[in-house]
């Protein structure tokens, strides 16, 4: 089990008063927030090794290098990557990018007029943008599944629009919007027995649940590091070595080459054919740190304290007046994430309220337009939690919500 509140004294920002009022930090779907030995990780580099990488035969390239390396193993082997082979890792900037890169370098070699995209109404725009861009380059379409009024997929509508069309499959393993946990292994099943690919965008999955990607049957695997207690600017990108090695490189310049004459150019091996340039190699070096400290609490119990949290948030937000919940109704279905509206307060004022009493929460319609719209709203207060919050905070949420509804319940009147 996890002793939130003694795990907390290694977040150095939950220590830190808003408006006077202790910090209650429940925006982590956005972003988590960082341990100590992540920022000293980070200060370590600064201090001790800042070097290039793989270009020096000096030493502090060398150390550099090799800490940067060791934490693309890491990865591999916290996703469970076949053999643990590190070069089925690419680093991006962040998951957005990781998809991007595939939709260009793999949609754009591969897609052609006709061929279909399998998405859902549920997918961040960062799984929708890119394929809509490579789609109507390449005279592609893409084609999407509904959810049921419980927010889960409607598995009777995927099965029958995956089709001879579709050459990929892309879907989030958990919405950032209705924390559903989506099927993804029967999912990714389903998609190879149709012979397509299947892209999972793990960016709400990874820091919350195992992965196992050969478990689940994802040929590419995206997710970001600051939220899982790595630093901003960090992506990574997971893909089958097969496919890696057919791609196309997605970006050009130093690093991504084996060799280079007037007019042409021969392509480094994978993965280092994607990672054009100077990567960002502080901080995937406290990535590394990110990844340590989740480890050695174990990811089966960061799953665990956070189904405990949303089922009491569950709970007790449910007993509030006019509050609507959106998403699967028993814990075990959803990660840390609870949305929500109350009455016709708008989610940016509720979002204010609870501001001046030190509780931040998301606001807005999470970049799931599409997801707004089928759920009949503009927007929702979201709260998320991590391996740091307590039922405590929750119930400062619940007593700042009332006092929300309070106060633009009186407003109301005095307008009348």
């Amino acid at each position: 089990m996890i002793n939130a509140q003694k795990l907390r004294q290694d977040f150095p920002i939950l220590s830190r008063q808003i408006h006077g009022q202790p910090l209650v930090y429940l925006d982590n779907a956005a972003t988590t927030q960082k341990p100590r030995a992540v920022i000293e990780a980070l200060k370590r580099y600064y201090e001790t090794t800042n070097a290039n990488i793989h270009r020096g035969v000096h030493t502090l390239s060398e150390e550099a290098t090799d800490q940067y390396e060791d934490v693309r193993a890491k990865v591999a082997q916290f996703i469970n990557a076949p053999e643990h082979d590190p070069s089925q890792i690419l680093f991006t900037r962040n998951a957005t990018e990781a998809i991007n890169l595939v939709a260009r370098a793999w949609g754009g070699e591969n897609l052609k007029p006709g061929d279909e995209i399998l998405l859902t109404v549920m997918e961040h725009h960062s799984n929708l943008i890119p394929w809509y861009l490579i789609a109507k380059e390449k005279g592609a379409r893409t084609v999407f599944v509904d959810i049921d009024e419980q927010g889960f997929l409607r598995m009777e509508e995927f099965k029958k629009k995956l089709t001879s069309r579709t050459k990929i499959v892309a879907v989030t393993h958990a919405s950032n919007v209705l924390g559903t946990i989506n099927p993804v292994a029967e999912i990714g099943k389903l998609a190879h027995d149709a012979g397509t690919l299947f892209l999972v965008d793990g960016a709400q999955s990874v820091p919350h649940l195992p992965m196992d990607v050969q478990k689940i049957g994802a040929d590419f695997l995206a997710f970001s590091a600051h939220k899982m207690l790595g630093p901003t600017g960090v992506g990574v990108l997971y893909g089958r070595k097969e496919l890696l090695e057919a791609m196309p490189p997605f970006l050009g310049g130093g690093e991504m080459i084996s060799k280079v004459t007037l007019g042409e150019a021969a392509w480094n091996e994978v993965p280092w054919k994607y990672e054009a340039g100077t990567p960002n190699i502080a901080d995937v070096i406290a990535f590394g740190a990110a990844l340590d400290y989740l480890q050695e609490i174990g990811m089966e119990t960061v799953q665990k304290h956070e189904q405990e949290l949303v089922s009491y948030a569950l709970r007790v937000l449910s007993a509030l007046e006019e509050i609507v919940l959106y998403g699967p109704a028993k814990p075990e279905q959803r990660t840390g994430v609870v949305s929500f509206n109350v009455g016709t307060i708008h989610p940016h004022d509720i979002s204010q309220i609870l501001d001046s009493r030190g509780i931040a929460i998301r606001a807005g319609h999470h970049c799931a337009q599409p997801l707004m719209r089928r759920l009949n709203v503009v927007a929702t207060a979201r709260a998320s939690f991590y391996l740091y919050n307590t039922p405590q905070e929750i119930d400062l949420l619940v007593e700042a919500l009332k006092e929300a509804r309070k106060f633009f319940g009186h407003v109301a009147r005095t307008r009348t």
